[in-house]
């Protein structure tokens, strides 16, 4: 397993650590990493914990990868969409814990968890490519607007609004807060409740419940593969 993404398994819990920086930069190969590791839990049949370091969960796409040219920019936006629509539809149970800042496509990967654990503290969670001078690409928005509360969508996605995390679990981005001591018992909370479900009935129902967002997903990465490219 590369080390840009560390993986322990105990007591049938996955963790992904991702390690990649100060700010977890997003790029191909932490993806590469982060697929590698989803394939190994889903052979250990393990409910999933993604996280980072304490302060940040990920500042985003790779800003090198990002500015090297358009081809590498629109691969690299495809490869993340594509990763959050994996992990959308993953059969085991996803716990997204976030000890910090998740900004653009580290606050997509907490939309596309199943349960999403923040701590309080002077951290900021949100979208800020129109801020960057980004275009928010097709597969983000139906994402955005799937799992964000209708009354913070807009501010998130064209206002490039930032959320401290009280704001950030009313806006949609977190299911709960808790203070920093207590970050490590409230993801054991949760992973515990996770294992005790019938993950055969679960993974069946994620795909009921999500089968819209996963058609839409499809259509608009292909759509930003096109239009961005």
């Amino acid at each position: 397993m590369s080390e840009l993404v560390a993986y322990h398994l105990e007591d049938g819990v996955a963790t992904l650590t991702l390690n990649n920086g100060k700010v977890n930069a997003l790029s191909p190969e932490v993806f590469e990493a982060l697929n590698a590791a989803l394939d190994r839990a889903e052979q250990d049949r393990a409910v999933v914990v993604l996280r980072g370091q304490p302060g940040v969960l990920s500042g985003g796409y790779d800003l090198k990868v990002m500015s090297a040219g358009p081809q590498q920019a629109v691969a690299l936006v495809a490869q993340g969409s594509s990763f959050s629509r994996r992990l959308l539809a993953h059969p085991y149970p996803v716990v997204v814990a976030c000890a910090g800042h998740a900004i653009a496509k580290g606050a997509f990967l907490l939309l596309s968890g199943d349960y999403r654990i923040g701590v309080e503290g002077a951290f900021r969670i949100g979208l800020n490519e129109v801020q960057i001078g980004m275009t928010m690409h097709q597969a983000g928005i139906e994402l955005a607007h799937d799992r964000l509360r209708s009354t913070a969508f807009q501010r998130a996605v064209i206002n490039a609004e930032l959320f401290d995390p009280e704001g950030a679990l009313e806006a949609g981005f977190l299911d709960r807060l808790v203070p920093v001591e207590a970050f490590e018992e409230a993801i054991r909370e949760a992973t515990t409740h996770l294992k005790g479900l019938n993950m055969l009935a679960h993974r069946n129902t994620k795909l009921k419940v999500r089968q819209p967002l996963l058609d839409a997903l499809d259509k608009a990465i292909e759509l930003d593969r096109r239009h961005l490219g």
